[in-house]
């Protein structure tokens, strides 16, 4: 994988910028998975209290917990700035869609 989900952007140290995980796209991606925040916790071995934080912004994820959404989200092909599936993805299922 070359670059970020940040788009490719260095860092003060010269790896790549870590992108900011908003509320609303934490919750996005847990529901995108079909996790409860349990469920989601349990992946990326957090507590319950601490994904229900991110969701209403008390905290935002930062560090490890943050690279790990960030990798759960493009093997998901999740778009975390939207809150949707990446376009190529969503395009590839119309054209599947127009196939049948």
């Amino acid at each position: 994988m070359t670059g970020d989900a940040a788009g490719g952007r260095r860092g003060r140290r010269g790896g790549p910028k870590r992108a900011t995980w908003e509320a609303s796209s934490v919750r996005a991606l847990r529901r995108h998975l079909g996790l409860s925040q349990r469920g989601l916790a349990e992946e990326l071995g957090v507590r319950q209290q601490t994904v229900s934080e991110w969701e209403t912004g008390l905290y935002r994820p930062r560090g490890a917990s943050a690279r790990l959404l960030a990798i759960i989200a493009e093997r998901a092909s999740f778009e975390y700035g939207t809150g949707s599936r990446k376009p190529e993805t969503r395009q590839a299922e119309q054209e599947d869609d127009s196939r049948s």
